[in-house]
């Protein structure tokens, strides 16, 4: 590479670096688990119709599911205030669709879109949240979808010097992967699940990846693919306009779950069908079926054991799943195990600082290419 454009790459990443700081900064003010407002993000439109085949247009399932989803949280969830990037077939950018959630100050930013490969083989529902790590694919489809970003004027300046193209452009947003993670993986796990019912039921889980959509996003924010138009199974799904519904109740579960998860419910719900998963039940102080102080406190051994450090860690896993030890998945590493609610996450090393997990982590993604630094 010539020595000016090494120089010209070095000063662009530079002036990214100093932007995410206050990105971030912003970011990771203390949560305020309340759920009063969600953007929801129908991917592309106008100008920019997505991935298409023949005269089936990602923009225009996206909107349809959108606007389905978005009318079940206002009829069901009273209180909770919906506000559409775009509610018809215009282009929006996507810097704009972030100051529209942050502007708003969203509790829950939720973008829908629809993926593609050349391969017609792939298949399935994906969800990804904010992250580097990524594998071959994950950096396909991120590619495909921050392409975006060249049908705008002057996107180099408005991005700070940001290229899909150059995979250096990613570096800017491991710096962003631990604002609000944990929030955006409990939703993103539920809404994995909840996807498991159909009409689409393969899932190739929960990935992190560097959408520029998410990336100046200052609550939870995942970004959903619902399915691939290059498969023909997908493809019979994605194009028939009363399977729409059924994917917009799918992510409208994953959302009531989330919130109720997080004690947000104040009101009584008249959901469509029942989340996919709901948190045990609190009881008064005076119910009979109270436990008992010495059950609560054999519960939270169980649950919080004393000898386990409070530190960083590579997590290379979440699932619902309670996996053995010997599983073929872990190829003989050591590593540990953490259950927040009904999602095992299991992780490798416990580290001090981020900065040490984090010269770990290279040496871990060799053999888990969707690990990332987290903390418990």
């Amino acid at each position: 590479m010539p020595r000016n454009t090494q120089n010209g790459i070095t000063l662009i990443l530079l002036f990214m670096l100093i932007s995410a700081a206050c990105i971030t900064a912003q970011a990771q003010e203390p949560v305020s688990y309340q759920l009063k407002t969600i953007v929801i993000d129908p991917g592309h439109g106008g100008r920019d119709p997505g991935c298409l085949r023949g005269k089936v247009y990602e923009k225009n399932i996206v909107l349809s599911v959108a606007l389905k989803l978005g009318k079940m949280i206002q009829d069901s969830l009273p209180g909770v205030r919906v506000v559409y990037t775009r509610s018809d077939d215009t282009f929006v950018e996507l810097s704009t669709r972030a100051e529209i959630a942050n502007r708003n100050k969203a509790d829950l930013f939720i973008s829908i879109h629809i993926n593609a490969t050349k391969s017609a083989q792939a298949n399935g529902t994906e969800t990804f949240i904010m992250g580097m790590n990524m594998s071959e694919d994950n950096m396909e489809v991120c590619q495909l979808e921050n392409s975006v970003i060249t049908l705008e004027n002057d996107y180099s300046t408005r991005y700070e010097g940001f290229n899909p193209s150059v995979p250096e452009s990613y570096i800017i947003f491991s710096l962003l992967q631990n604002a609000h993670m944990e929030q955006s993986l409990i939703l993103a796990e539920y809404l994995q699940k909840s996807y498991s019912k159909g009409p689409i039921t393969h899932s190739r889980g929960v990935r992190q990846a560097g959408f520029v959509v998410l990336w100046k996003c200052t609550m939870p924010s995942i970004l959903t693919e619902l399915g691939f138009l290059s498969n023909p199974s997908d493809y019979n799904i994605l194009s028939d306009s009363r399977q729409h519904y059924r994917m917009a109740r799918n992510i409208f579960n994953a959302v009531k779950a989330y919130r109720d998860k997080f004690g947000m419910k104040t009101v009584q719900d008249t959901a469509p069908s029942p989340a996919p998963s709901e948190p045990p039940a609190v009881h008064s102080k005076n119910d009979s079926r109270r436990p008992s102080a010495q059950a609560s406190r054999n519960n939270k051994q169980k649950k919080e054991p004393s000898d386990t450090p409070k530190a960083f860690h590579i997590q290379i896993l979440a699932t619902t799943n309670d996996m053995k030890n010997d599983d073929p998945f872990f190829k003989g590493k050591k590593h540990g195990t953490c259950k927040v609610g009904n999602i095992y996450k299991y992780y490798i090393g416990d580290f001090k600082t981020r900065e040490e997990a984090q010269r770990k982590l290279h040496e871990v993604s060799r053999d888990f290419k969707d690990a990332f630094v987290t903390f418990f």
